[in-house]
């Protein structure tokens, strides 16, 4: 569905920095050959075993890539915001996507054309320096992550998942409470745990005065101590 509310040409020029490099000629060419789609909430952008058709790039709304593990158990292993690539390493590798992405909130997704991202990337090496650069990043992001999920105790786990909400979405205009509303189940998920345990350890973070609960708000009170309690693990 054509989206004709965000001017493509200025979010290809202004928003998305890897492709402040494009000529007015590839950056013609990208849009020429971009498709634009809304997803409402809590539909599938794409799942486990699709072939990649081209880069997607999440313009508005909020995202979650899953994979399910042992038993249907869902793990989600990144969450995006406006202007990120997603889904782009099964692009690249030439590979079929091996985990699956949908919208937590109604969001809006371009898909640019593979052939006519690969033309441009063998003709401007900076362009293609600057996708090497945000691969380079989000590897280096999953590699911490993996460490954290695998050793830290439970409540440096979840402090650690609030404080990336706090890092990825930031705060609503109270500058305290995070902008984006994830079920407990969800924050579990992220987090590697059972939602029981999510659910008894958010309740002693608010018992302690380090956050505020009210449904899926989470109101970061301070944020120092979280921060504290996630490095130590």
């Amino acid at each position: 569905m054509r989206h004709h509310e965000i001017d493509p040409k200025a979010y290809i020029e202004n928003v998305y920095s890897v492709f402040t490099h494009l000529s007015d000629e590839d950056k013609e060419a990208i849009m020429a050959n971009t498709t634009w789609h809304r997803f409402k909430k809590s539909e599938i952008v794409f799942k486990e075993g699709d072939k990649p058709t081209g880069l997607i790039v999440l313009v508005a709304g909020k995202v979650k890539m899953f994979k399910e593990g042992v038993g249907g158990r869902e793990q989600i292993i990144r969450m995006a915001k406006p202007s990120t690539m997603i889904g782009y390493r099964a692009l690249f590798a030439d590979e079929n996507y091996i985990s699956s992405i949908q919208a937590i909130e109604e969001s809006i997704i371009c898909i640019i054309d593979k052939a006519t991202l690969y033309k441009i990337m063998r003709s401007n090496i900076d362009m293609t320096l600057a996708l090497l650069k945000v691969v380079a990043s989000e590897l280096g992001f999953s590699t911490n992550r993996t460490v954290t999920l695998t050793q830290k105790h439970i409540r440096g786990r979840l402090a650690e998942s609030l404080v990336f909400l706090k890092e990825t979405y930031g705060f609503e205009d109270d500058g305290g409470t995070l902008k984006v509303y994830l079920s407990r189940e969800d924050l579990a998920s992220l987090s590697n745990m059972t939602t029981s345990n999510a659910i008894r350890t958010l309740s002693s973070f608010a018992a302690e005065d380090l956050i505020h609960l009210d449904g899926r708000r989470i109101k970061i009170l301070d944020l120092k101590k979280l921060e504290r309690i996630s490095d130590l693990g």
